[in-house]
């Protein structure tokens, strides 16, 4: 089964910026869609941002303008970079597979604070 490790959260001002790692096993990340998700206590999990073995990426319209999801085919890396937080960014981010998601991760906390 395919790991997939997140890194690069933390404690930031609102305004700030943060690049987020998901760190795979395999290449297969470089061919399926990959997707960052998010969860806020006592919320569900969503997806806020996709990328197509291609390249073409897709975003919640919360996070548009602000967030950019990439990839490092090279490093079997995909990232997430935010821009702009706000304190409704707070979560738990992961990143998984999304048509056929894996076993969900630690993910890495991201705390905005106004």
């Amino acid at each position: 089964q395919v790991q997939l490790v997140e890194s690069g959260g933390g404690l930031v001002q609102a305004g700030g910026s943060l690049r987020l790692s998901c760190a795979a096993s395999s290449v297969i990340v470089n061919i399926y869609v990959m997707g960052w998700y998010r969860q806020a206590p006592g919320k569900q999990r969503e997806l806020v941002a996709s990328i197509r073995g291609g390249g073409s990426a897709s975003y919640a319209d919360s996070v548009k303008g602000r967030f950019t999801i990439s990839r490092d085919g090279a490093k079997n890396t995909v990232y997430l970079q935010m821009n702009s937080l706000k304190p409704e960014d707070t979560g738990v981010y992961y990143c998984n597979f999304v048509n056929r998601p894996t076993n969900w991760g630690q993910g890495t906390q991201v705390t905005v604070s106004s």
